[in-house]
């Protein structure tokens, strides 16, 4: 394991050849760069994708620019249901992720017990590297850890493969 920074985490989205899998498990984040966006939601009810649109270019794009070369890039969140206020706002910005190309679904927990899972968020690349997230009890990331190790790689792609299965695209998944 080789603890990375977020410029490595990026530099990873820019090498990859074929396809980044992402695994989300947890109900709240509390990533800083979110917490304005977060707040305007949680006062006005919804998005402003408009006036988010700045904030959110550097992803859009580059998820354009990756399905443009014919790159992969899956995302599926393991949700508890009723959700959470974060998960409201994490579906009601979900559209512009799929517009640029990211596909998403839904998997409500209860359906994932009998999934063996790793212990935290994950990014896979080419089946080739995992960079797991670890958040503070807070919801902040801790760390980004680099694991290259073969059983680790393929339990992560077990895990997503198993999640990504059972889940709800976006478009039929409806938040209770």
């Amino acid at each position: 394991m080789k603890l990375i920074s977020d410029e490595e985490l990026w530099d990873l989205f820019v090498m990859f050849k074929c396809e980044a899998l992402h695994l989300e498990m947890r109900d709240t984040y509390a990533v800083k760069d979110e917490a304005e966006r977060f707040a305007r939601f949680l006062e006005r009810g919804y998005r402003d994708h408009d006036a988010e649109a700045e904030e959110r270019r550097p992803w859009m794009t580059l998820i354009r620019n990756l399905t443009a070369a014919g790159k992969s890039c899956r995302r599926v969140r393991i949700i508890s249901e009723p959700i959470t206020d974060y998960i409201r706002y994490e579906w009601a910005g979900t559209g512009p992720n799929v517009e640029a190309g990211e596909q998403i679904k839904w998997l409500p927990r209860r359906l994932a017990s009998a999934i063996a899972l790793p212990g935290n968020d994950f990014w896979l690349f080419d089946d080739a590297s995992v960079v797991f997230t670890v958040f503070t009890g807070e919801g902040d990331v801790f760390e980004h850890q680099l694991v290259t190790d073969t059983p680790v790689v393929q339990l992560c792609h077990s895990a997503f493969d198993a999640v990504w299965s059972l889940a709800i695209p976006h478009s039929e998944y409806k938040p209770s």
